[in-house]
């Protein structure tokens, strides 16, 4: 009897800027960048809410400088492309309320001494899949929704409006390589009066063709274009949004394991975000020296202690030198204490809006300190292990 062969997919989905927990997140982060600006060392913990025609920014904040939030808020959302009342949502005549508090003493007191600003877990992954060295699903995923905003911002799609999604579905082979893109699903809010027709034939062509790499599309996958036939109304008169509400798309994709805790409005003491940046770069730094194909780091901390609890580094069985040999080097090469994150990766700097949309890792379109690799060729030496080739396993990049 012959053998079926069954399918492995795994799928991972994007959003756009005008997504509304996106603009949220852009929101909270074009906060703390303002305030960084001025006063490097300030503690931010800013979220926002939004709704029809509303903004409130809710948390706490100690700084000694002042920034005009409101008008923050309201370039954010004109940069987004909100900037007509008819695309239901307008930097001009949305109400913004903010409601801000300062930083606990008692977590203040934790901080100043180089501790930990919380408790928790944080996971950093990194895989050889894309040149990036990212799972092929969110990556692809992240190409197609940055494309689609560029159309949409460049003129090529006039119809298009700020909100969307994007959802790629990947099948691999028996040896977890990408072969194929399985399913493509792109969700995009038009204007009233483009057809159906015209909202699929100009994704096809303006967005998946050139986001995509050569030979992962073929014949045999499935394209689906605004499902439901109509996305007119979107942002945040279709529904609500909050910051930290999409982790998953921020992060891997759902491939690798993510303690919890969203990133946007965070300023780098809080280990949610520093020590989520900590992780991806020690993953990444120990794929790119080849010392394994597939690899997660799981950091564990106390409030106010200034030295993790706990590293875990998980291989998968794709290590190429002994697993006590790779955790020995992480331990040799990396400070994973909070301060040692914040300098080795220059955290103190209003970075952070730019990557509240499309991802916070495997950007090449940024240069983003955690996303370098400068320990790699020394881990290979050291472990006596070739590194791969500066194409990794990916098809392609965007």
């Amino acid at each position: 009897m012959t053998q079926r062969r069954v399918k492995r997919l795994f799928t991972s989905e994007s959003v756009t800027e005008g997504h509304p927990d996106k603009m949220a997140d852009q929101i909270s982060d074009a906060i703390l960048d303002a305030i960084l600006a001025k006063d490097p060392l300030a503690r931010v913990a800013c979220e926002t809410a939004l709704t029809t025609g509303a903004a409130i920014l809710l948390g706490e904040i100690s700084t000694d400088c002042y920034v005009d939030m409101a008008k923050v808020v309201r370039e954010t959302v004109r940069d987004i492309g909100y900037v007509r009342a008819k695309y239901g949502f307008d930097w001009e005549t949305c109400g913004v309320m903010v409601c801000v508090d300062e930083q606990s003493p008692d977590i203040a007191r934790g901080v100043d001494l180089g501790g930990a600003g919380d408790q928790g877990m944080m996971f950093g992954y990194a895989c050889d899949e894309t040149p990036e060295l990212m799972p092929a699903p969110i990556q692809y995923a992240h190409q197609l929704a940055r494309q689609l905003a560029l159309a949409r911002k460049s003129g090529l799609l006039k119809w298009a409006r700020p909100d969307g999604k994007s959802q790629v579905t990947v099948e691999y082979d028996h040896d977890g390589r990408p072969r194929r893109i399985d399913t493509i699903v792109i969700s995009a809010q038009h204007s009233e009066d483009a057809s159906h027709d015209e909202v699929e034939r100009g994704v096809r062509e303006q967005v998946i063709a050139p986001a995509l790499p050569e030979g992962m599309v073929d014949e045999q996958t499935r394209i689906l274009v605004n499902p439901t036939g109509r996305f007119v109304i979107g942002g945040p008169q279709g529904d609500a949004g909050l910051t930290g509400r999409k982790i998953i798309v921020d992060t891997y994709g759902g491939a690798g394991r993510h303690g919890g805790g969203a990133f946007s409005g965070k300023d780098p003491t809080k280990v949610d975000r520093s020590a989520a940046y900590g992780a991806r770069y020690v993953a990444k730094n120990l794929v790119a020296a080849g010392l394994a194909r597939r690899c997660e780091v799981q950091l564990a901390y106390a409030i106010g202690v200034s030295r993790p609890v706990w590293v875990g580094v998980e291989t998968f069985g794709t290590e190429a030198a002994p697993s006590d040999q790779i955790a020995a080097m992480v331990d040799e090469y990396f400070d994973l204490s909070p301060s040692g994150i914040i300098k080795e990766l220059q955290l103190r700097r209003p970075i952070f809006r730019q990557v509240a949309s499309y991802g916070h890792f495997g950007r090449s379109d940024l240069d983003l300190p955690w996303e370098h690799t400068p320990y790699s060729e020394e881990l290979s030496r050291q472990a006596g292990v070739e590194p791969p080739s500066q194409s990794y396993a990916g098809v392609g990049t965007d």
